[in-house]
């Protein structure tokens, strides 16, 4: 009972930290580039969990572990980092939030396809649902029958994001919630410390303040800190229980949002990702 508590205790701090990733994200992109916002942020972490790995004296991953390390680095190191920031270029925090109501449902499917399971009829009827309030939000936002960028780009995030969950979340089970973050970001270090030189700011005295906290965050806590209590959590309380606590990361993103960045959180933001919660819960109990 004590472990499950904990469980839950780690995962709801896990959850909290992530919930602040978009509304910092659209803060650091109004001075920073996305390309060096990406780079950046995973370089940094990158750089903070080869020394955690070396001085904690960690063994190399197993050769069968490396491909799907690959994937959890394209999923949620590049992919969901990356197109986050291109997408706030054109939508505020509170609209891109919307979507992330759809991340534990995109997790499951990408489990349920790595796993080999058979969902039942129930759960493809939730997740079919669910896609479909995002999809006549984003209508209703645009007032046009196809996409625009930013919405464009949050599915691509989402997608992604949900992909690297799962390969992470299977890796975890045997290399360890905190290595895996770890190892893939340690992955894609060299890449992400070129591309952070050759997108660097001419000077960062033009850069703001809030940006550079923005920056500072969603390097050292969305991008490192945030998976040690969220796989924490996971492992003490068990994934499919502790899981559900990502259901509350879009409201507490919309609140962050319209607390910090005095974004508008209209009653149509709110309503759609509190139904798309809603069709997620009853989606993960039936999968």
């Amino acid at each position: 009972m004590k472990s499950l508590s904990s469980g839950w205790i780690n995962g709801f701090i896990g959850v909290v930290i992530f919930a602040g990733s978009l509304p910092a994200t659209r803060v650091a992109v109004m001075d920073f580039s996305p390309t060096f916002l990406t780079a950046a942020r995973a370089a940094i972490a990158g750089l903070l969990g080869l020394i955690l790995l070396i001085l904690s004296r960690q063994k190399l991953p197993e050769k069968k572990d490396w491909l799907p390390l690959c994937y959890v680095a394209v999923g949620v190191v590049i992919g969901f980092p990356l197109f986050t920031s291109l997408a706030l270029q054109y939508v505020s925090a509170a609209h891109t939030i919307v979507f992330v109501g759809l991340l534990p449902l995109a997790t499951a499917i990408f489990g349920v396809l790595r796993g080999g399971e058979r969902p039942n009829l129930i759960f493809w009827l939730f997740a079919i649902l669910g896609a479909a309030l995002v999809f006549g939000f984003m209508l209703i936002q645009t007032g046009t029958w196809s996409f625009n960028y930013g919405d464009l780009f949050m599915l691509l995030a989402i997608l992604l994001c949900g992909f690297g969950y799962a390969e992470g979340g299977q890796l975890s089970k045997h290399l360890g919630g905190w290595q895996v973050i770890c190892w893939a970001l340690i992955l894609t270090l060299p890449m992400m410390l070129l591309l952070s030189y050759l997108s660097m700011p001419v000077s960062f005295d033009q850069i703001s303040v809030p940006a550079k906290l923005g920056l500072a965050y969603v390097s050292l806590f969305s991008m490192l800190i945030g998976f040690f209590f969220w796989y924490k959590g996971l492992a003490q309380g068990g994934i499919a229980t502790v899981g559900q606590l990502q259901l509350l990361q879009p409201i507490l993103g919309l609140v962050i949002a319209a607390v910090l960045l005095h974004e508008q959180v209209s009653i149509a933001m709110f309503a759609v990702t509190v139904a798309v919660i809603v069709c997620v819960a009853c989606a993960k109990k039936f999968a």
